[in-house]
């Protein structure tokens, strides 16, 4: 009799041993109706809905429902339908496309630009084209680089050096050690989404261009948030003119979908040219296009919701270093608050919900070290001061109630 491999088994065991450390991760079904965020309600198993207030969503300005993105969205399906039609190879560019990589061009000051499905797509694809098409290239990566940005360096298959996370003067120690007329790639992220906290990005701009290296810039956390027009930290702090390649996304503070890359002609033109998660991707449609483009031009004009937004955080900072809650205190509108233990990261979380009717997800291992779970907290523009009041008060119940350490954070 031929044994055969029992593939049910293996996976389940697999599943129970993530349940087992607290790592399993369970779905919500969280609708978030127009006009009310950031209130939302959840559907439980069964049917029932609980009211509940997010506390941990990407759409940092509440563009996602922002009538001037919605008008836009409706009048570009009215217009052109529902799809795309096939890949942008095959199926052809809408204008729509044509018009929103010209606006992200100027956006970030540089020649052309080119989207791509999300962000994980635009990192993947661009960075792996850097390592296979420059010879014997090397790629120095920030530590903690978000996962999209580690996979395009690995498909790219150069060499590759770790500097310790915003870490200026190790950068420039491994940059020295290369010859100088070898390609180097600088690889970071502005604004680092698990820690809260934002690149020293002048300094390693400077030391960057001291040794020759093309910079690629992470901006997903930034776009929309910082800088005048809201084009990131590169525009903030008056170095956008020396970043060589910027990669946002159109999912986050701009609350649509997508990603993009800018930067000179030959180095989009070659991306598109060559990455295979830009040709072998079916293209955005028109809709997500329109809508994305709205929040862009929206945000470039209006200073409103960030300033909003920022308020919200620094009440929200203000209340949790009062209360002794452990957050790590980065410059940026992130607020990441550890718990430090899988299980009860998610027994709090749990808790958050079923009693104070607060949304949050736990964040575990492997998008963080084991032993430094945690919750990521987002404060938007439409949290009020009672919203943010409720949430410090329910956490500071229940970091007695598990008896979590809370203490100040360095």
């Amino acid at each position: 009799m031929i044994m055969k491999f029992d593939f049910l088994t293996h996976f389940t065991t697999l599943l129970e041993g993530l349940e087992a450390e607290g790592r399993y991760r369970r779905f919500r079904t969280l609708e978030r109706p127009v006009g009310r965020f950031p209130e939302g309600e959840i559907t439980h198993p069964g049917g029932s809905k609980q009211p509940v207030t997010i506390w941990c969503s990407n759409d940092y300005l509440g563009m996602g429902h922002n009538p001037h993105v919605l008008a836009a969205m409706q009048q570009a399906l009215l217009q052109h339908g529902a799809g795309a039609g096939g890949t942008r190879n095959i199926a052809g560019t809408t204008g729509e496309m044509a018009a929103l990589e010209t606006l992200m061009a100027a956006h970030h000051g540089k020649e052309s630009a080119l989207v791509f499905s999300s962000g994980y797509t635009a990192n993947e694809g661009a960075l792996s084209v850097l390592g296979k098409m420059l010879p014997d290239a090397i790629v120095f990566s920030d530590a903690l680089n978000h996962a999209s940005m580690i996979s395009g360096i690995r498909l790219g298959a150069s060499d590759k050096k770790i500097f310790p996370h915003n870490d200026a003067d190790a950068l420039k120690k491994l940059l020295m050690s290369e010859p100088a007329g070898r390609p180097k790639i600088v690889a970071l992220e502005s604004v680092y989404s698990m820690e809260g906290d934002i690149a020293p990005l002048k300094d390693i701009v400077r030391i960057a261009r001291q040794y020759g290296a093309l910079i690629y810039l992470d901006e997903v956390h930034a776009v929309g948030m910082y800088g005048p027009h809201g084009a990131g930290i590169a525009e903030r702090e008056d170095v956008m003119d020396q970043i060589d390649i910027v990669e946002g996304t159109f999912g986050k503070a701009y609350g649509v979908v997508g990603g993009y890359i800018a930067g000179s002609r030959a180095i989009i033109d070659a991306v598109r040219s060559f990455s295979s998660s830009f040709i072998f991707t079916t293209a955005l449609p028109p809709t997500i296009l329109a809508g994305a483009a709205a929040s862009v031009e929206y945000l470039r004009n209006s200073d409103a919701e960030r300033l909003s937004q920022r308020r919200a955080v620094d009440r929200l900072k203000f209340k949790m270093k009062a209360a002794g809650l452990p957050f790590m205190e980065g410059e940026s509108h992130i607020v990441p608050l550890v718990v430090g233990e899988a299980r009860c990261c998610s027994a709090v979380t749990n808790a958050l919900l079923d009693t104070y009717g607060i949304y949050v997800q736990p964040i575990n291992y492997p998008t963080v070290p084991k032993g430094t779970e945690r919750m990521r907290l987002i404060a938007t523009g439409s949290h009020t001061d009672a919203h943010v009041d409720a949430l410090v008060a329910a956490l500071t119940e229940l970091w007695q109630v598990h008896a979590i350490p809370a203490k100040q954070s360095a």
